[in-house]
């Protein structure tokens, strides 16, 4: 008995190593690249290289319920740095005002227009215009969920390129800019993305990111700790080796007839933008393309995140059982033939993402029985829990550091201290709890539990 617990023991410990080591090594891909962003910063300010040449680009945003933030979102979108540009708003048969909040800022009139329906959806009910910007349209459509109403913008957009969004995200003007470069540098790209940060606490006028600041909600401030790591270095470093399989779906840029020809967005899964992701990298690696999925760091999309534990709770449920959807539907990318997606980074998803807390959670309770019944010592629990904290509390205070030397969003030495501190609770209590919510997402998807959305309340108190 006492071989099977000390194994069990190794295991555990073993694990809580792994999963940290293999964040320490994203960590050492990305500091590379981003060494590479400061180096020609001061280069930012003379003229682009591509302006007025970019692909023009569809943004297609699907919103169920925004009523709150449509608007403001929407302007920002218009003002962007771009040279040609669309916005399709889809109105995702909303209950609330959000087509009522469309039509009275914009003047939006029916505008009858023929699209080619080459992805299946809901039926669209109308098409409008703004009489004050021709640039934008919105489509009310018959509730379908996220993935159709993004299918209903693809059948609509124009342009090659098409940008999928969140309703209540903000982008800088530059972002949209910033993110398609990729496109026009390596013309094998068919997806890039940027990276998402948390606007609670900032404030936006006029669809403007006028003052960064930190929310007072320790749910929201612990939260862009959590961003930071999960971007600035997670999806960099798989940026390098080309096995990025998230593209965050509140900022995305897709080459259109790429995405058509493999499906679209699956309208049965919860986790449409990561599914789609590993689907491109199976589609193209199925038919030996050359294909490459890019990651940037500086263009940047400000969202609002949740402020109640039932609401966060319900996010990270969901975002579970999409991850564990996403990998499912795609087993057959694992493997040689699925180069470093399938080798590498779809391995590491699966142990330690996606089936990860039910491992960690066992780990927690494994260790806290043999210490009570006595099987281990104090000072080994202690040891075991000091490590699992320690670890996490590394790379939170990592990706910090990093963020203020390549960034310095937060210049304040006080804005600092509490990300520091938050970043202390993130490691002890919040995390183990998001781990349990992360447990219950994945119990829920092997007993084929029907999914559900949830509700997200936007309070959109950031914004003026």
């Amino acid at each position: 008995m006492s071989t099977v617990v000390r194994g069990l023991e190794w295991f555990f410990l073993l694990y809580f190593v792994g999963i940290n080591l293999g964040y320490i090594a994203l960590n050492l891909l990305a500091i590379p690249t981003l060494q590479r962003k400061i180096a020609v910063r001061p280069l930012e300010n003379l003229p682009p290289v591509y302006s007025g040449f970019e692909p023009p680009v569809s943004l297609l945003v699907p919103a169920y319920n925004e009523e709150a933030t449509i608007a403001s979102s929407v302007r920002s979108l218009l003002q962007l740095d771009y040279a040609e540009f669309e916005v399709v708003v889809v109105n995702d048969g909303s209950k609330d005002g959000t087509l009522a909040a469309l039509q009275e800022a914009f003047a939006l009139e029916v505008f009858p227009e023929a699209h080619w329906r080459r992805l299946k959806t809901q039926p669209v009910r109308a098409i409008y215009r703004s009489r004050m910007y021709p640039s934008l349209r919105v489509v009310d459509k018959e509730n379908g969920g996220k993935a159709d109403a993004l299918n209903v913008g693809i059948n609509a957009s124009r342009y090659p390129l098409f940008c999928a969004m969140d309703a209540d995200s903000i982008l800088q003007r530059d972002s949209l800019r910033r993110v398609v470069e990729p496109f026009l540098d390596d013309p094998r790209t068919i997806a890039s993305g940027g990276t998402v940060r948390i606007a609670n606490g900032c404030i936006v006028s006029g669809g403007h990111m006028e003052r960064v600041g930190l929310p007072r909600h320790p749910l929201a401030l612990v939260q862009i700790v959590e961003y930071l790591r999960a971007f600035l270095f997670g999806r960099v470093g798989w940026a390098t080796i080309n096995a990025v399989l998230i593209i965050s779906g509140a900022f995305g840029v897709f080459r259109k007839d790429a995405v058509v020809e493999a499906g679209g967005f699956m309208a049965n899964t919860i986790g449409e933008d990561m599914e789609l992701i590993v689907r491109l990298h199976r589609f193209m690696r199925a038919r030996n393309r050359p294909y490459a999925i890019h990651f940037l760091p500086d263009p940047i999309c400000w969202t609002e995140a949740p402020e109640s534990l039932a609401i966060l709770k319900s996010q990270r449920i969901r975002w579970q059982r999409g991850l564990a959807e996403s990998l499912h539907r795609n087993i057959a990318l694992m493997g040689p033939r699925g180069g470093a997606p399938g080798l590498v980074a779809f391995p590491f998803f699966l142990v330690f993402e996606c089936y990860g807390p039910f491992i960690e959670v066992a780990g927690y309770v494994f260790m806290t029985l043999v210490w009570i019944f006595g099987a281990i010592s104090g000072t080994a629990f202690a040891s075991f829990l000091g490590l699992a904290i320690s670890l996490g509390f590394l790379l939170s205070v990592s990706a910090l550091l990093l963020e203020e030397v390549s960034y310095h969003l937060y210049p304040r030495f006080s804005q600092m201290g509490i990300l520091v501190a938050a970043a202390i609770f993130e490691n002890v209590g919040y995390r183990q709890l998001v781990t349990v919510w992360r447990l219950i997402g994945l119990v829920r998807w092997l007993r084929g539990a029907r999914s559900t959305w949830g509700t997200m309340t936007r309070k959109g108190s950031w914004q003026k």
